[in-house]
């Protein structure tokens, strides 16, 4: 594939993999609580949960990595799999862009998940970087969830899709609420990147 390939950059973490089921049903574990006593309702930090009085997010990210082994077992979003094939097998380059290596000292465990995980879900990509500075590594096209990333790589400017999720509700579109939804835009954005039209991403 050439240099002149349409590059779309893809978020894992509540994008591609349910890592917000994942983390809570190991959180009802963790905290000695009902999953049901877990809102589905939250904010970026999962501060909803009551996390400080037993070490806060941070902690709780070390122990399901660490013990529970979440970036290798949890499970996909649905129809991401799926439909990053069908991207792939159009021409278009998966390039995943995560910041899992925030924590020190297991980045060793969290790639060998990762790409484990990629692996057994059959998940096409070309590239895939670990950095927090994701407007760093080029991409036509992005996809996240997270407020932070999006409100910086969009002060970039970055054409920036957001996967929604309760973390993400107050951020303006281009938007997408499933993996359908996705592919329609990627196939959208290429087509104005080919074209040289402006549309999808206008303010």
């Amino acid at each position: 594939m050439d240099n002149s390939s349409f590059i779309f950059g893809v978020d894992l973490d509540g994008v591609v993999g349910d890592f917000y089921g994942a983390v809570r049903n190991i959180a009802a574990d963790w905290l000695g609580k009902p999953v049901e006593s877990l809102t589905t309702d939250v904010s970026f930090g999962l501060n909803e949960w009551g996390l400080d009085d037993f070490g806060g997010y941070d902690r709780l990210h070390r122990y399901a990595v660490t013990q529970r082994n979440i970036f290798r077992d949890m499970e996909p979003i649905k129809n991401a799999p799926a439909i990053l094939r069908k991207l792939s097998n159009k021409g278009i380059r998966i390039r995943i862009i995560t910041h899992r290596l925030f924590l020190k000292f297991f980045h060793r465990t969290t790639v060998t998940q990762t790409v484990d995980w990629l692996d057994k879900n059959d998940i096409p990509y070309w590239d895939i970087c670990f950095m927090k500075d994701k407007g760093a590594v080029g991409a036509h096209v992005y996809i996240d969830d997270s407020p932070e990333n999006i409100t910086n790589l969009r002060k970039l400017g970055c054409n920036t899709i957001v996967f929604s999720n309760s973390t993400n509700l107050d951020l303006p579109g281009p938007r997408a609420n499933n993996w359908h939804e996705v592919e329609s835009l990627v196939m959208e954005a290429r087509e104005e990147w080919k074209t040289g039209t402006v549309g999808l991403f206008t303010p």
